[in-house]
């Protein structure tokens, strides 16, 4: 049994939250996006939560946790979805939003640590023309390592594709959870140990993050009668290489419904596409809208569309916030469809019950349609279902209905990490049950 008022005076000089509304909050995420993840999760909790405002605090946490064989579980923001920093096991929440100083920009790169906002991060290194290489809906209070941690893809992905791609992550500091805690230094490949591994594989305390030249995106909605007409223009957009764009996202009616401060732009009918185009791409880009039959209802210069609020919090899974505020019973998957004929097939196979939104990114090279479909949710077992008929039909599934690290995107072990987590946690402290290999390990 732990002793929490030792530990309390073994946590001496940091920030220590015990008050049992805030512990709670801050041992959650949007893991109520789920129905299957709301009924395992909801009642999890940490013990108490720290903040650590720099990495000596981090290296005071680790040791009382390795020293005590607490479970230590580490947030952001906490703008996830899957339970990423929910501790299952109790134990100590770290919350790393104080940690948050910009290092230096310079062209291409930026030294920051995890605590910073990618909305700051963004505005900061516009000042010398460079911009983030992507970010989530959820840009404006997410940190970027929740991002690194937890995170994936998001507007950029149409030209930098996925976090975990070879060049997005240039280098991290972590804080080991071993007997005597340490400082490691992760550069090039090695980074792959720690990047989407949901915080159980160090703590970390310092990135090194790429740009990518900044340009003054417009943003404009394009309403068609058909959605697949939509989406063939979402893709006639990703495979235009010589038009620069940040940001395809196509809707299936009746997703704008769900829109409502969009309403005046929308019609309840009509599929519709949001998008992010650089300024000096408008004219070639108003020529593919009218070959493709699409109505401009919506056009903001980059300077309006920094006023108020981005499409980009329509899209992405802000998308499936706003339709659940409206209808709670909606639940959401994460999908690579890899090609449009793909999206035919299951728009026309599921009707409504799953309502397509599309998201463009590049994977492998080419660009793709992946999707965040909204879904009419009934039972665990048919939500299965839906899942096995898109897999069993050559769709990849990146499952948001687990918190288990594995069972989530990849679907296989990755013993690279597992082999990191047992040198830099041995007792296996670090945001505990999450790791598949790790809780399979010699079986």
């Amino acid at each position: 049994m732990i002793n929490w008022n030792k530990i309390t005076a073994e946590l001496d000089g940091l920030e220590i939250v015990t008050d049992a509304s805030q512990v709670a909050k801050l041992s959650l995420d949007y893991y109520h996006f789920s129905p299957i993840l709301q009924a395992q999760l909801a009642d999890k909790r940490a013990d108490l939560v720290v903040r650590a405002a720099n990495e000596e605090d981090v290296l005071k946490v680790a040791r009382v946790c390795v020293k005590n064989k607490i479970p230590l579980t580490v947030r952001g923001a906490g703008t996830g979805n899957y339970g990423q920093c929910i501790p299952l096991e109790g134990g100590i929440v770290l919350d790393l939003t104080p940690m948050n100083k910009i290092h230096w920009i310079e062209p291409g790169l930026a030294s920051v640590e995890p605590g910073v906002k990618l909305a700051a991060l963004d505005k900061k290194a516009r000042e010398i023309g460079w911009e983030l290489r992507m970010y989530p809906s959820t840009y404006r209070t997410a940190t970027i390592g929740g991002f690194i941690g937890g995170g994936s893809v998001g507007a950029g992905s149409i030209n930098y594709g996925q976090l975990r791609d070879r060049g997005n992550l240039h280098a991290v500091r972590i804080v080991t959870m071993e007997e005597e805690p340490r400082v490691l230094e992760l550069r090039g490949d090695e980074v792959q140990q720690v990047n989407h591994a949901y915080g159980t594989n160090g703590i970390i305390t310092l990135l090194e993050i790429p740009l990518a030249p900044a340009y003054p995106w417009a943003e404009l909605i394009v309403t068609f009668d058909e959605f697949l007409e939509a989406a063939k223009f979402g893709q006639a957009i990703a495979d235009s290489d010589g038009l620069v764009k940040k940001w395809i996202s196509v809707f299936a009616a009746p997703i704008p419904t769900y829109f409502t401060a969009l309403k005046d732009y929308l019609s309840p009918e009509k599929s519709c596409a949001l998008l992010m185009i650089a300024e000096s791409s408008l004219e070639p880009f108003y020529d593919l809208v009218k070959e493709w039959g699409g109505k401009i209802t919506y056009n903001k210069t980059a300077k309006e569309a920094k006023k108020g609020t981005s499409l980009v919090e329509f899209g992405w899974n802000h998308t499936t916030l706003l339709a659940r505020s409206i209808d709670p019973n909606l639940t959401y998957l994460q999908t690579f469809y890899w090609n449009l004929e793909r999206v035919e097939q299951m728009y026309h196979y599921f009707g409504d019950e799953v309502m397509i939104h599309l998201e463009f990114l590049r994977a492998g090279g080419k660009a793709i349609p992946a999707g965040l479909q909204l879904v009419r949710y009934s039972t665990e077992e048919r939500l299965n279902e839906i899942i096995k008929y898109h897999e069993d039909n050559g769709a990849g599934i990146a499952n948001p209905h687990t918190y288990i690290l594995e069972d989530g995107g990849r679907k296989i072990v990755d013993p690279i990490q597992l082999a990191f987590k047992e040198r830099v946690d041995p007792y296996g402290l670090l945001n505990p049950g999450k790791m598949r290999a790790w809780l399979d390990r010699g079986q």
